[in-house]
């Protein structure tokens, strides 16, 4: 109990002292020789999309941690040609090669670019166009937001004379508005072909390193870091209480409480790190992700096992370990695949559709747990009341009832969120887009707690565990239990189930030996 409660109170500290600690804010987008690509009569690379809250008009003084600003500021980039590229100039050359730095919010994005006549979209301004639209030729197509006139943003860059690598100007860009912003680096020079780019670009918005959609998630993990140190304290101390009665379920409740708080704990502490540092260390990240996917595992593997009755009709899983077993791997991969790819090293806001075809697998693979929960709990109940075991009858109803509200809780949701993801391609949504993620942290936890209910440590815990008695056990627990007036415990009827117990066992076996191959 004392290096429960220390653990407890340690982490109770860090949070408090890591809420009280001022942080920095930004957003640090890094560039290693990254190449352009080719779009159209275009060669352009992505510098990121995040989601930024306005600046605080109030914002005066120099600048500083959290300052109340918020900006996109460029750093140390360089822009690299090939050397067949940079030959074709003169080394007395002014200006022998142009790229555009252009910054947009996500509803601006049509007024880069232009069709002549109805035809293809071309991002860089071509003959036609520029008799049509009035742009210049060879520079990036651009009309003024009806918002701002000064939007979207674009700052140019020149190659000079043959040198094969020129250096932009440090600028910044102050965000006025809040969306959601994209970078794009685009040089409509033909010769160009090959362009690489290195340095950073650092995204700040006014009270942290996160970017937006991430921002409120930082909140969020405190608190149900907070909820899940509440349960460790309730389930803990009736653990310790009654340490002599506790089945194997309730230590299977144990792991699943102390996972939640140390993946909890460590998203917190993962995106504090992000804010503090602007970057997401692969490392770090990784081992976050990978406590959430054995978190996740170990929870549904919880609640199908109990659904098959395991400790309680039957004393094994028998012919269905293996089973269970690569089930539990196959989701856990699954699992740890979708959250690399969603967390690790990701800094920017990955689209709807890029998220909704993610999450197929882990759909798929959660369709067919239900579908495995729902047909064992339904065997299970059926056992229990063939047995007459009202006892275990009402604890496993309440649970079948539980599991079928968060069931259809979880279809509603995912009907939702493909609403939402489908709707939404250019993630223009992104305040509420945490709400996706927490709530399925949320609806884990609640049922985590309906079953800490339910199968909650106490003195008659043992009326919960497999008897290998063909029926009336609960009336023998509650005897035992509650006793009589005169003294009498029950032993008329304990000698009666002592004389059936070969009987039972012998019952008990053949049917979940015909149950595993039904399974």
């Amino acid at each position: 109990m004392d290096l429960v409660a220390a653990a407890a109170a340690a982490i109770l500290v860090l949070l408090a002292v890591a809420v009280a600690v001022p942080r920095t804010a930004a957003s640090i987008h890094a560039y290693d020789l990254e190449p352009f690509r080719e779009v159209g009569n275009s060669v352009l690379l992505s510098g990121g999309s995040e989601g930024i809250v306005a600046s605080d008009p109030d914002a005066r003084g120099p600048f500083r941690i959290e300052d109340g600003r918020a900006y996109i500021k460029f750093d140390n980039i360089t822009f690299w040609r090939s050397k067949e590229s940079a030959e074709q100039h003169s080394n007395m050359g002014h200006s022998t090669g142009l790229i555009q730095a252009i910054i947009f919010e996500a509803s601006d994005r049509d007024n880069i670019g232009g069709s002549a006549y109805g035809g293809q979209r071309s991002i860089c301004c071509t003959p036609d166009l520029a008799k049509l639209e009035g742009c210049k030729q060879g520079e990036v197509i651009r009309r003024p937001s009806s918002v701002d006139p000064n939007w979207p943003v674009i700052l140019s860059t020149h190659f000079r004379a043959d040198y094969i690598f020129t250096k932009m100007d440090p600028n910044q860009v102050n965000i006025t508005k809040t969306g959601m912003y994209n970078l794009f680096f685009i040089s409509c020079d033909p010769k160009l072909r090959g362009l690489t780019m290195s340095g950073k670009t650092i995204w700040k918005n006014p009270d942290g390193y996160l970017p937006g959609r991430m921002a409120p998630l930082m909140k969020f993990y405190f608190f149900m870091s907070m909820a899940y140190l509440a349960l460790s304290f309730i389930w803990f101390a009736q653990y310790i209480r009654f340490w002599r009665d506790i089945l194997p379920l309730q230590n299977c409740i144990s792991l699943v409480i102390a996972l939640g708080l140390f993946e909890m704990t460590l998203w917190y502490f993962e995106y504090l790190n992000f804010n503090d540092t602007g970057v997401r260390p692969i490392g770090i990240t990784t081992w976050v992700v990978t406590v959430g996917a054995v978190r996740k595992t170990v929870s549904r593997l919880l609640i199908l096992t109990v659904s098959m009755g395991y400790g309680v009709v039957r004393p094994t899983l028998g012919g269905l370990t293996s089973k269970v077993l690569l089930l539990g791997v196959t989701y856990f991969l699954a699992s740890e695949l979708l959250s690399i790819t969603e967390n690790v090293g990701t800094i920017n806001d990955i689209s709807g559709k890029a998220k909704l075809l993610l999450v197929l697998p882990d759909a798929f693979l959660d369709a067919f747990l239900i579908l495995w929960i729902f047909t064992s709990l339904s065997r299970t109940l059926e056992k229990l009341q063939a047995r007459r075991s009202s006892v275990k009858l009402d604890i496993y109803r309440k649970f079948t009832n539980a599991l079928a509200v968060a069931v259809i809780a979880s279809v509603s949701w995912i009907g939702y969120e493909v609403y939402f993801k489908a709707t939404d391609p250019f993630s223009e949504r992104w305040q509420s887009a945490w709400i996706i993620t927490a709530f399925w942290d949320i609806l884990s936890l609640v049922l985590l707690c309906v079953m800490c209910y339910l199968w909650a440590p106490s003195q008659s815990s043992q009326r919960y565990a497999y008897s290998g008695e063909a029926g009336d056990d609960d009336e023998e627990a509650q005897s035992l239990t509650k006793g009589t007036s005169d003294g009498n415990i029950g032993l008329v009827k304990l000698d009666k189930n002592e004389r059936n117990a070969d009987h039972a066992d012998a019952f008990s076996l053949e049917d979940e030996a015909e149950e595993d191959k039904l399974e």
